[in-house]
């Protein structure tokens, strides 16, 4: 193994890390772009009708209507087009509609749109008619060979009820005409899961088995990041197995089908979540679909056991549906106390879900503790290296043997460069000689990649560093750095394109990626040396983009590497040129 070989397995490594799972920034941009010109073609959705779909036996589950017209109206004008009931919990502002019992209008109150407190409150569902339409419904299928009349996404439910909130559930009913009265109770705890419960009062002579159902739409092809380490689109748990498909996935018009006891399914976005929860211990039938017009994203499940209610009797069922933030106590919570299927992974914690996870509550534990999460990350940067230290040390004693014998190789392959054999049993025996191993460094380093890669992802993914401020000019952790070099930082009155945002904390990160290269041994080869010097200007380039917290965590951890090998090559008599000191 030639003495570089460790060197530029080391470099390929920190490229798997940073974006081995993610594309440039010229594959979200054009993302982007098609994903405007689907928006452009979404409409307004009211009503259902009833479409081959996931179902106990040949029961269907309604699909929401694909509107006649492509007109639109605001959000606040589609809101008004029919009477509601208004939400007020801590977390939630919003209202239930009347028309179809909808749950279609709802803001995330500790969450805004932009670092100032005074921005909008997350928008997480809207109605049908607006720009962009996202609701949720529950209701009934009938029994294949069966014709009832069933409430559907036009029907005007009663109630006397002024609100919903945590002490005051919504109740609702509706009379078909044909002897079927159906209930419908609708309550919300503090923070963001609202539960279903659906019966019905059957005074029509005749047993009947209705099949419930429930369904989320999305119209419209939402913005993603578009970073292939983090899922946003459709997901679901199924007998205990996680399903992701992706929003491209169901374009070619192709459904996803799952059955399940239990589980749960819905539609993810970075930090947002809409889940159906069906009764856990029910046999469903679970679908992810796509309908063209529109852009229309729909998940449902159908209860495949049907519910049979006798003559004179009332029976029903509970499902709950979560519309909220991706906090990851609450999500645990919910999993403990409805014991829903692995309802913690609507976060996407990745492979190294073991390390991932432990490593979430532990910058928590350190944010609580510091008040300040980029001192937390940078607290947990060091903890881990002082883990880690062991493997480090052996990883940099290694690196120092080979650059101190450096010296001695430039000479050998001065004088065996034309025999490459020769030269290969010179270098052996050097190694030999001095008791170095090139590839010593190679395992620490590898085994450091995992828990390195898990703290990248938890700061991604979670809600931890979104509008966190860490100090001066850098009010949110989760976005990039607002400064660039191009105006001198701000003191020329000028904003540059944006490829050209390359701000403080960029560079800085850059330096110290130069200034740890020069304690590496050094390439013999000049192409290869070209090659490793231009590192440090690409990756100052491409974490432009990145979010602060991240590159905090980057330059911090180059700067503990650089003062922890520095000091192993000075205790080795190594200095920076390679010579001894």
């Amino acid at each position: 193994m030639s003495d570089q070989k460790n060197l530029i397995l080391a470099i390929v490594l920190c490229f798997l890390i940073i974006f081995g799972f993610q594309y440039f920034v010229e594959g979200p941009q054009i993302e982007q772009e098609q994903q405007q010109a689907e928006q452009a073609q979404s409409g307004a959705a009211d009503g259902s009708t009833p479409v081959p779909s996931a179902s106990g036996g040949d029961a269907a589950i309604p699909n929401a209507q694909l509107p006649a017209t492509q007109n639109t109206m605001s959000r606040e004008q589609s809101l008004q087009k029919a009477d509601r009931v208004r939400i007020y919990t801590p977390t939630l502002h919003g209202s239930v509609s009347l028309t179809g019992a909808r749950l279609d209008d709802l803001t995330l109150i500790d969450y805004r749109e932009t670092v100032d407190p005074t921005s909008p409150e997350i928008k997480l569902l809207s109605p049908a008619g607006s720009p962009r339409p996202y609701y949720a419904e529950f209701g009934w299928s009938p029994a294949p060979g069966t014709t009832v009349a069933l409430p559907n996404a036009q029907t005007l439910w009663s109630t006397e009820a002024e609100e919903l909130t945590p002490e005051k559930p919504l109740k609702l009913t509706w009379d078909n005409g044909e002897g079927l009265i159906f209930h419908r109770t609708i309550s919300i705890d503090e923070h963001y899961m609202f539960a279903i419960e659906q019966t019905v009062e059957n005074n029509s002579g005749n047993p009947v088995t209705l099949y419930p159902y429930g369904l989320i739409s999305r119209h419209g092809t939402p913005d993603t990041t578009g970073f292939y380490i983090l899922h946003e689109g459709p997901v679901g748990v199924f007998n205990d197995t996680l399903e992701e498909v992706d929003y491209d996935d169901l374009e070619d018009g192709k459904a996803q089908n799952f059955t399940s006891t239990g589980g749960w399914l819905g539609i993810t976005d970075k930090f947002w979540l809409t889940a159906l929860v069906p009764d856990q211990n029910a046999n469903i039938k679970a679908r992810m679909s796509y309908a063209p017009q529109g852009a229309r994203y729909q998940t449902d499940f159908l209860n495949q056991q049907g519910v049979t209610i006798a003559a004179g009797e009332t029976a029903g069922v509970t499902n709950r549906i979560f519309a909220g933030a991706k906090e990851v106590s609450v999500l645990d919570a919910y999993e403990e106390q409805y014991k829903i299927s692995r309802f913690d992974l609507a976060i996407d914690w990745g492979w190294f879900y073991f390390l991932t996870k432990p490593i979430y509550f532990a910058l928590e534990f350190l944010d609580k503790l510091i008040g300040n999460l980029g001192l937390a990350i940078m607290a947990l940067t060091v903890i881990i290296k002082v883990i880690l230290l062991p493997l480090a040390h052996k990883s940099y004693v290694s690196m120092s043997k080979m650059k101190k014998l450096q010296p001695e190789m430039l000479k050998l392959r001065d004088k065996y460069g034309d025999d490459k054999q020769k030269l290969n049993q010179e270098m052996m025996a050097l190694y030999k000689k001095e008791k170095a191993n090139p590839a010593a460094g190679c395992l620490p380093i590898l085994l450091q990649i995992p828990i390195f890669f898990a703290l990248y992802k938890v700061l991604f993914v979670t809600l931890l560093m979104r509008h966190q401020p860490f100090f001066g000019y850098i009010k949110d952790l989760a976005a990039p750095d607002p400064t660039t070099v191009f105006n001198l930082f701000g003191l020329i009155p000028w904003d540059p394109p944006q490829f050209l945002m390359i701000g403080f904390l960029p560079i800085l990160m850059g330096v110290s990626m130069f200034l740890q290269q020069k304690l590496n041994p050094q390439p013999a080869d000049p192409v290869q040396a070209k090659i490793f010097l231009f590192m440090p200007f690409f990756f100052t380039y491409l974490l432009a983009s990145f979010p602060a917290g991240l590159v905090i965590y980057w330059t911090w951890n180059n700067i503990l590497s650089m003062a922890q090998q520095w000091l192993i090559m000075k205790r080795m008599g190594v200095s920076v040129s390679g010579d001894k000191s």
